[in-house]
């Protein structure tokens, strides 16, 4: 008992000091221990006592201007204020502005797994006042928790990956460690640190897509290019009606590749750019009649009207110009080369509601053959064709509704599809009204 209380009283001494010399250090120590040498030397006869005046003033001007320029030194140390939140010592308030500048998440633990500190980084991955929640109700993931509950139980340093599936999938690099207080050795925290890698993974991602998507589609009018190429150089060198016809598919086929090219490229970026939310107020009413009029001449080799409607108090969109111009165009574009019969494409505008906040409804509808049922689910994955060989020979690339899909999802929206075989398609983005716009309305 005695040795037990022994044991005890020594360990309080131990953190006793430890606080004394961590509170004594930086200027105050520097200071004092100046005044402490100089006043030995004068007693010692060792220095004037006017040179000792003289000397101290200016070490201690010194050491006093180092702290208007620099600020304290004293070390920094985790623990527990008074009410029971995190408290950093000996900082004055300025550990605790650093690590709210940091730009990676950072949240601190107790060893109950309860938030006594998240910085500023965090606040839209976990929300503000989170002060003493759990950290499962603030970062649903299990292999998070997990790994925070491995850390409590055996101390050891943990690093994992996990994504969050929604509304876009992003992905975090999550490095989880101890952290023991200096004074109340007892006392013990854990920090867990964030880091977004969603870009890094999306291009690595997208190089093993474009590779695969790539080598797939260019395949065959690589092949087809090639065979002409060699029939011009043999038997057909000498025909020019068939060198004239093998020269114009030759040239489709080639223009082929450059749309798909140019897709491919378009969607990677796309999707590169898919988690931040553009900031810009664009008048759709404005994009739908500029992509009408560029699509006009090849509406009219097909023999097909595009009528463009909108109110005239439509409200502008929070959008990116550039990426919403690619969703009305691919939508014209796909209602022409696959609902031309129906003779008529109707592009309606309009105000619209979803969960109590204002949009705007963007709709293409077509009249031509529709589509079955079975099909509408996949549209929008990449390549995806109902008739892949029609799809060819309309100079369809597989992408146009997956390009839209990105889109829509970057500006935080939904498309939806409706068609019924013989009667037609229906293609509806709905896109989040500008927040000028809407407090005017």
């Amino acid at each position: 008992m005695a040795a037990a209380e022994g044991a005890t009283k020594l360990e309080r001494g131990k953190a006793w000091l430890r606080d004394f010399l961590a509170r004594w250090t930086g200027t105050r120590t520097f200071i004092i221990t100046s005044a402490v040498v100089f006043l030995a030397l004068v007693l010692l006869d060792g220095l004037h006592v006017i040179a000792a005046l003289v000397s101290f003033a200016v070490v201690a001007g010194v050491a006093a201007t180092r702290l208007m320029a620099v600020g304290e030194t004293t070390p920094i140390r985790i623990g527990r204020d008074e009410e029971g939140g995190l408290s950093v010592l000996g900082a004055g308030g300025t550990a605790l502005a650093l690590l709210n500048r940091l730009p990676d998440p950072l949240i601190v633990l107790d060893v109950s797994g309860r938030v006594v500190f998240a910085n500023g980084a965090s606040e839209p991955l976990i929300g503000k006042e989170t002060a003493g929640r759990h950290v499962a109700t603030v970062l649903r993931s299990a292999p998070l928790i997990g790994a925070i509950d491995g850390v409590t139980s055996d101390g050891q340093v943990r690093s994992i990956e996990y994504s969050v599936p929604a509304p876009v999938q992003r992905n975090y690099s999550v490095y989880v460690a101890p952290v023991a207080d200096e004074v109340a050795s007892a006392q013990k925290f854990i920090l867990v640190l964030l880091r977004d890698v969603t870009e890094a993974r999306r291009v690595e991602a997208m190089r093993a897509d474009f590779v695969a998507f790539a080598s797939h589609e260019l395949k065959t009018p690589l092949s087809s290019i090639s065979g002409f190429i060699d029939t011009l150089r043999g038997h057909a060198k000498d025909d020019p009606e068939a060198r004239d016809k093998f020269l114009a598919i030759m040239a489709d086929q080639a223009t082929r590749m450059r749309r798909l090219i140019e897709d491919l490229l378009s969607l990677s970026r796309i999707e590169l750019r898919e988690h931040v939310r553009p900031s810009d107020a664009v008048d759709l009413h404005g994009v739908a009649d500029d992509i009408a009029d560029g699509l006009s001449p090849l509406a009219e080799q097909y023999g097909v009207e595009i009528g463009v409607t909108a109110p005239a108090s439509l409200p502008k969109v929070l959008g990116d110009r550039e990426e919403l111009a690619q969703i009305v165009q691919n939508l014209m574009d796909n209602a022409l080369r696959y609902g031309r019969s129906g003779k008529r494409i109707e592009v309606s505008l309009s105000p619209a509601e979803k969960g109590g906040k204002p949009f705007v409804r963007l709709a293409v509808r077509d009249f031509g053959p529709g589509i079955a049922k079975e099909h509408i689910p996949r549209l929008t994955e990449r390549f995806y064709r109902v008739d892949a060989s029609a799809s060819r020979a309309r100079g369809g690339t597989g992408l146009g509704l997956a390009i839209v899909k990105h889109i829509v999802n970057r500006h935080q929206g939904t498309l939806s599809i409706e068609s019924e075989l013989g009667q037609g398609s229906s293609f509806s983005v709905l896109l989040p009204v500008a927040p000028s716009a809407a407090l005017q309305k």
